[in-house]
């Protein structure tokens, strides 16, 4: 099985085609396809390419809807002194649909087999 791993937002992520993965906010719309172009390491079961990133190789990707992930309280606190503080954060997500990998101009071995 092919798959890939993609630097996108400070973050890498290990995606095949058909996975759905959240990522840190893109610009882009519900329904629009975006490419992704740090490409860091490709495999397709025999045959293992890396580089930082690879040249040529791209992941093809659907945006299927723009979201906030779960909320997460930071709760400060001084025995004592009567003082603490508590703020939340929601860290704004898009949530991708993988299409299709490709690399140097070729697509993926499961590409191919279809």
């Amino acid at each position: 099985m092919a798959f890939a791993i993609i630097k996108t937002g400070g973050r890498q992520y290990r995606v095949a085609e058909g996975d759905t993965i959240d990522v840190d906010l893109l610009e882009a719309e519900a329904g629009k396809q975006i490419v992704l172009s740090d490409v860091l390491l490709h495999a397709d079961g025999t045959n293992v390419t890396h580089g930082a990133p690879i040249d040529g190789a791209r992941v093809t990707a659907e945006v299927v809807e723009q979201g906030k992930d779960k909320k997460v309280i930071a709760y400060k606190f001084r025995r004592r002194k009567g003082y603490h503080r508590t703020v939340g954060h929601r860290r704004k997500l898009t949530r991708l649909k993988i299409k299709s990998i490709s690399v140097g101009g070729k697509k993926s071995a499961k590409k191919e087999a279809e």
